[in-house]
């Protein structure tokens, strides 16, 4: 295949840079390159992705049918050739030729009949692909069973137990674990999953075809890249799936009600366990007494695979994939699942395609597949956070306390392996409560600590906890075989409120009898019929508690255990004590995400990173790349301007303010009556010429709160009301939402009306806050974008210290700076970007960037703006030249647009 493409499909004529975007990343995929793609927001990235790789897919997929073709048609004309067999002996090898003869033509025949084979499979996926979108439902007359069945049968043996049990017994069965082996003891006998379930396995998984999987950070963000691929002329015969979690796909009311993700995941995987259950009773099994246990109505074979079709034949988001299941009673969780082998798209968040686990859970396979990761612009933090994990005192008792009542209530019940386990999982879980200041069996929040932050490497702090001496990876693989964490799940939610307390103590303990009311009370609040349809604020209270006591911790307390596998300096132990035991908490802290990126990098074909804004890419690539053993020759950069004509775009960097005062918001200076006056008058200036909205981002929060009740004592806000209303971002994600819709409305108000003298308003957002990123402030609505000084993030913190010394201590210094010192000054500004980026998202948009402190002006700062902003930005010492230039810029847009 040659590495480029003259032309490709669009649904209109592309920009220039749209075609030398895809020209890139086609020859990137077709070279197996790991590729960092910059393209502005508004430029178009998006379709430019679908129609550079698709194109791409459908080259490859197109050679290889050729070349499959070709091979078999010399290996049939070969084996034809030399039908007659020889019998001649070779003088010179003791060998008969004909042996040699007969193996050379056996293997030319395992190559054609695996070919054809290959050919065979590819055709009757293109023919029932063909039959779904002609929409000639089909309906299987056998059942098959699915990936998904295997994992519920598997489960069903896992709880059940070898003896034969008393009546009284077989109540609880569901929530006893197993009869467990460690691997030691598992070599000669059967494997511990049992039966030939794994060897049929191979048999059952279908093969997954080249596929390009495309996943990015929100599911808004996924659902925008759907709806961008079916405008594309890829959109009538492409097969897309999109995954998500049983959170986002359940169309189960009575599952999904239960609201925690935990809690829905262990609800399906017991309804399916159930089925299963039910089937064998329906096969003539004996069934157990006990009242009947649910099953799921959206789970079964024929629907599954029936919505599996749909899937692959019309490209579908997320809310689409709802109505598709609730309307054909199928569930789509098991359904996409099921479409993820012969899909050629697959859509899906970060989490699942970066976590091991959890693309090993969902059946996604990357070696030899290509993976786009959009909006990567924080990758190596987004990598950090999915391994890293945190556990306080409050979970650590309520974990410790849990077990120890499950232990006890089943003791009779547990094989002696089982009963070991359970005690080391107590023992490190007790390690943690006495590290963090505790005593174990009381209650946590009665109990006083120090105050203090300590850092240690994970070996430090086993020996600090005392724990040195427990097989952390054995433990892991009996959390993952014994399903420990999702049976004691089951029991606390099955007995909580009438025995299980949130803390083992005696009955007599003043705090247990009070925990014990409250349990008490909350059953009374279920099963009272005459309560309120609308709950009351104390009910909904006592909705919370009832959650926090029927909730299990022990999955946090399983994620953390596995976090402490990781090599010791990879990561680090933060534990932190604020005072209480039950606020204390100890953390993980993955300091090298190369480590978990590496696998990625290796098992994909190719790797295309991609964002609006990559810079600075020198530290990206040494931090993610270079770590994880890319070689400098595997990878390639593209980076872009903006499809904006130049004039459209003012930056303009702020030195000084209309008084002179020069604009230092370090912190030192930035809390000062003076700077924050001259912030106002800054405002209340931009406010009289710029039409529309403004957006001003303030560095935090804290800060936000404290310059704004300045200017209310000042009287500044009520003279920057005259000429815009002004609205805050709320703290609460879910009031973003009408914030924007409010802020919205009063422009579009504005534009029609500005008698009142208000001409529109303005927006105090926070950097890295809800509104810096993923919204858009397109045209009217974002027409000035005011920074006020530089976000650097807190230097004091423990966490980024030990950043910033690990990177010291293991990458190289660059152009006299240390990497630590890079990694502040790039997280400062890439929060810069990501929040400045907001206002232009096309061809015809305007607007202006005012950088608000002195810093913005130094060379080593302007290089890190996207090279779009940083070509036309103007550094201004004092503030009258600026503020000339800015009214000059709308008066000439105003012009234009009469």
């Amino acid at each position: 295949m040659e590495n480029g493409r003259h032309s490709f499909p669009f649904p209109y004529e592309p920009y220039g840079i749209q075609e030398q975007f895809m020209k890139a990343l086609y020859s990137a995929l077709d070279r197996g390159k790991v590729g960092i793609f910059e393209s502005p927001t508004g430029t178009g990235k998006s379709l430019s992705l679908i129609c550079g790789a698709l194109s791409w897919l459908t080259d490859y997929e197109e050679k290889r049918r050729r070349e499959a073709a070709a091979l078999l048609q010399e290996g049939e004309a070969s084996l034809s050739a030399s039908a007659a067999p020889s019998s001649a002996i070779s003088s010179s090898s003791a060998e008969p030729d004909w042996i040699a003869d007969f193996v050379q033509k056996k293997a030319e025949r395992d190559l054609v009949s695996k070919l054809k084979e290959e050919e065979l499979k590819r055709r009757k996926r293109e023919e029932r692909l063909e039959t779904i979108r002609k929409n000639i439902h089909l309906k299987y007359a056998g059942k098959r069973k699915s990936c998904e069945e295997d994992e519920a049968i598997k489960l069903l043996q896992l709880s059940r137990g070898g003896e034969t049990e008393t009546p009284g017994d077989q109540e609880d069965e569901e929530l006893v674990v197993a009869e467990y082996e460690s691997d030691d003891e598992s070599k000669s006998k059967s494997r511990f999953l049992g039966g030939e379930e794994e060897d049929d396995e191979d048999e059952l998984a279908e093969e997954h075809v080249t596929k390009i999987y495309y996943c990015s950070r929100t599911h808004s963000q996924l659902a925008q890249f759907v709806h961008e691929v079916q405008k594309s002329p890829f959109g009538q015969n492409v097969s897309l799936v999109t995954l998500g979690s049983r959170q986002n796909l359940c169309v189960n009311d009575e599952v999904r009600r239960l609201g925690s993700i935990q809690r829905i995941n262990d609800r399906c995987l017991e309804m399916q366990k159930n089925k299963h259950e039910k089937q064998n009773h329906e096969d003539g099994a004996k069934r157990k007494r006990g009242p009947a246990k649910s099953v799921c109505p959206y789970n079964k074979a024929m629907a599954l695979q029936q919505m599996r079709d749909e899937v692959l034949g019309t490209v579908r988001d997320i809310e689409q994939l709802l109505t598709l299941g609730k309307e054909s009673h199928a569930c789509p969780y098991y359904s996409t699942r099921l479409a993820v082998p012969p899909a050629q798209l697959v859509v899906l968040p970060y989490q699942m395609v970066l976590h091991e686990g959890t693309r090993r859970a969902a059946g996604i396979q990357l070696k030899g597949q290509v993976l786009i990761i959009d909006e990567a612009h924080n990758l190596s933090d987004t990598l950090s956070c999915i391994y890293s994990a945190e556990l306080n005192g409050a979970q650590l008792c309520r974990a410790q306390s849990q077990l120890t009542q499950y232990a006890d209530r089943y003791r009779s019940r547990l094989k002696a392996k089982n009963l070991m386990y359970i005690k080391q999982i107590l023992f490190v879980i007790e390690g943690l409560i006495r590290v963090l200041g505790g005593k174990v069996g009381q209650n946590p929040q009665s109990q006083t600590t120090p105050s203090g932050t300590e850092m240690y490497t994970i070996n430090n702090f086993l020996f600090k906890a005392q724990i040195d001496n427990i097989n952390l990876f054995k433990l892991q693989r009996y959390f993952e075989k014994s399903l420990i964490s999702r049976k004691l799940g089951g029991f606390v939610e099955k007995y909580a409120g009438s025995g299980v307390t949130p803390h083992a103590q005696s009955s007599s303990n003043k705090e247990n009898r009070r925990t014990e009311g409250l349990s008490r009370y909350l059953q009374g609040l279920k099963s009272n019929p005459t309560s309120a349809a609308v709950p009351s604020p104390d009910q909904q209270g006592a909705a919370e508690a009832d959650k926090v006591l029927s909730a299990s911790p022990m999955t946090q307390v399983e994620g953390f255990f596995q976090a402490l596998t990781n090599s010791n300096t990879d990561g680090r132990v933060v534990l932190q004590k604020q005072g209480t035991l039950s606020e204390n908490s100890v953390k993980f802290l993955l300091l090298n995400p190369a480590v978990h990126f590496a696998q990625v990098l290796e098992e994909c074909r190719a790797v295309v990173i991609a964002g609006g804004t990559m810079q600075p890419v020198s530290d990206f690539k040494q931090e993610l790349l270079f770590s994880a053993g890319v070689k400098e020759e595997r990878i390639t950069e593209f980076s872009c301007g903006h499809v904006i004509p130049p004039e459209n775009i003012l930056p303009l960097v702020l030195c000084a303010g209309p008084s002179g005062q020069e604009l230092d918001f370090t912190f030192q200076k930035r809390d000062s009556p003076q700077m924050m006056d001259e912030t106002g008058r800054i405002l209340s200036n931009i406010c009289n010429v710029v039409p529309g909205g403004v957006v001003c981002f303030f560095p935090s929060y804290e800060y936000s709160r404290r310059i704004v009740s300045h200017w209310e004592a000042s009287g500044a806000i009520a003279r920057l009301g005259s000429k815009k209303k002004i609205f805050q971002e709320p703290k609460k994600a879910n009031q973003v939402e009408q914030v924007l819709s409010d802020f919205s409305r009063c422009i579009q108000r504005c534009a029609v009306d500005s008698s009142g003298g208000v001409t529109g308003a303005i927006l105090f957002s926070v950097v890295g806050g809800k509104m810096s990123e993923g919204i858009n402030f397109s045209d009217d609505l974002g027409r000035c974008v005011v920074m006020v000084g530089m976000p650097y993030p807190n230097i004091k913190s423990p966490e980024l210290q030990e950043k910033m010394s690990y990177l010291d201590k293991h990458l190289p210094h660059s152009h006299g700076r240390s990497p630590g010192q890079a990694l502040v000054e790039n997280l400062c500004m890439k929060a810069v970007n990501q929040s400045i980026g907001r206002a232009i998202r096309h061809r015809g948009d305007y607007s202006s960037i005012v950088l608000c402190d002195r810093r913005y002006a130094r060379p080593a700062t302007l290089s890190k703006l996207p090279a779009w902003i940083k070509a036309r930005t103007s550094t201004h010492s004092g503030f009258g030249p600026a503020f000339a230039a800015l009214r000059k810029f709308f008066q000439e847009k105003k012009q234009k647009q009469e």
